[in-house]
């Protein structure tokens, strides 16, 4: 929806109108998704973190609503919004939200796992770690298959091996072509320069120029795009 403004007065009554129509969703007709968008409010519009983290880490415990799960779960791992830098708790709202269905907390579990994060209160675990990120990739988060695909490129070895010679999952480059061709199709540029290359060098697939060049092609075509198009979308918190 567009809108007209024609001073900064009308510009200032409509963010004004729009936190009380917020505030009335949330508190009044209990609305976790209008809770969520309140929090986003309070952060975006009104630079209030605490008040946005509370009301993200209440929409959470109270709703199980999953993207205020995973927004609280970034306050605590960054010490934001009145919160201690705290890593374990923010572990355990990406896992809430993961399980709530929003990818993105099933992507950063998921990189928790397969990384070294020991010293801060979670064991290594890339099993788990890969298997969150199929999750992840399942449901559409672009991300998540470009991880696993650079996994399966280079397999992923067993940290507790002194001479790293021992693979916990092996290489697979018809596995790394299909999640490649999946994260592309759902956007991530590297996806995309990823299967470019493996249809010019016949890596997971059938060697194929003329497909090489076409996502040669996408890949500079999104590049294009992301370099010209900067801004960003009003209400993309329920996105």
């Amino acid at each position: 929806m567009a809108y007209d403004f024609k001073s900064e007065s009308e510009v200032k009554d409509y963010v004004n109108n729009l936190g009380i129509e917020y505030r009335f969703g949330c508190y009044s007709e209990k609305k976790p998704e209008v809770c969520h968008l309140l929090g986003d409010f309070l952060e975006a519009i009104k630079k209030d973190f605490d008040k946005a983290g509370k009301l993200y880490k209440n929409n959470c415990d109270e709703y199980r609503y999953g993207k205020s799960c995973y927004k609280f779960a970034t306050y605590c791992l960054m010490g934001k919004g009145g919160q201690k830098e705290d890593f374990q708790s923010g572990f355990k709202y990406m896992s809430i939200a993961c399980e709530e269905g929003e990818s993105e907390g099933c992507f950063n579990q998921g990189l928790v796992l397969i990384t070294n994060n020991e010293s801060k209160g979670v064991q290594m675990d890339i099993p788990k770690g890969m298997d969150l990120l199929r999750k992840a990739c399942e449901a559409k988060n672009a991300n998540a298959c470009y991880y696993l695909s650079g996994m399966y490129i280079s397999g992923m070895r067993n940290p507790k091996d002194p001479k790293k010679k021992e693979f916990i999952s092996k290489p697979d480059m018809q596995m790394a072509y299909n999640y490649a061709k999946e994260g592309c199709h759902l956007g991530n540029i590297y996806s995309c320069a990823n299967l470019s290359q493996m249809y010019a060098k016949g890596e997971g697939v059938e060697k194929n120029k003329e497909l090489a060049d076409k996502y040669k092609k996408v890949t500079r075509d999104m590049q294009a795009e992301m370099e010209s198009n900067k801004t960003l979308t009003f209400q993309e918190g329920l996105k």
